[in-house]
């Protein structure tokens, strides 16, 4: 049976095995709470590297999960945002929702909360993997777990109380400029890289202007970003470059 369909299964902490109970005990101490179902955040834990064929042919793994909780957790963030930040304009928003969903930010908070300490990886292969993505998928995958355990109100107070809260500093956030145009071009300078900057398209939404940008390394294309402005844009495609290259 895939985990899909032990997603209505109680768990008893009693009826567990050792390993099963030191996951219990540890999803009730990062989220407040016993979990209802284990399978799913055993599954959120298994990285791809470990990831076992079901009887179908599919690989199961936390993917899916990282799909739905990246999903989750942008909502949640922008929701919370909105109503902290009255009286800031979208740029504002989407400029600090960005950083703290950046890769390097949830790897940050997924060790913070202890993830890194169990999620299950290949470690003869652990070194293939960035310690940002592979903690920032995790991070990812359990929300989306949380999320079909518990619904969404219990995930949105998990996550703003828990997490933003608790292990963020948000006015350092804000008061950090990050300029990943900068930083891009100097990494791109030092490796004899040839990095450029273009304005792919711009688009009319709800009567206000959205740009588009685009990254190309080495005439490649290698990310995308948006923005209410040429500017924001290019930071937004440059941060999202930053992180695909691994740029501190």
């Amino acid at each position: 049976m895939s985990w899909i369909g032990k997603i209505a299964t109680k768990v008893s902490k009693f009826s567990l095995n050792k390993s099963d109970k030191r996951l219990y005990n540890a999803i009730k101490r990062i989220i407040g709470t016993s979990p209802t179902n284990l399978a799913i955040y055993k599954l959120a834990m298994q990285h791809t590297s470990v990831a076992k064929e079901n009887k179908d042919g599919f690989k199961e793994s936390n993917e899916r999960l990282e799909y739905l909780g990246d999903a989750v957790l942008g909502s949640i963030v922008a929701h919370f945002l909105f109503k902290r930040y009255p009286y800031k304009n979208e740029g504002f928003l989407t400029d600090i929702r960005s950083r703290i969903v950046s890769r390097a930010s949830l790897g940050d908070l997924s060790k913070k909360i202890g993830l890194d300490e169990l999620i299950e990886v290949d470690t003869k292969r652990k070194n293939a993997y960035s310690h940002k993505s592979l903690y920032g998928d995790a991070i990812e995958a359990f929300i989306g777990a949380v999320y079909l355990d518990k619904g969404f109100y219990f995930c949105q107070k998990f996550i703003v109380n828990r997490i933003l809260l608790t292990h963020l500093d948000l006015q350092t956030i804000i008061e950090t400029d990050k300029n990943y145009k900068s930083k891009l071009i100097e990494w791109a300078q030092k490796e004899s890289r040839n990095v450029q900057f273009s304005i792919s398209k711009d688009k009319a939404e709800n009567n206000s202007r959205q740009f588009v940008a685009q990254v190309l390394l080495d005439e490649n294309p290698i990310s995308t970003g948006n923005g209410y402005t040429k500017k924001n844009a290019q930071q937004d495609a440059a941060r999202r470059a930053c992180e695909a290259l691994e740029i501190e």
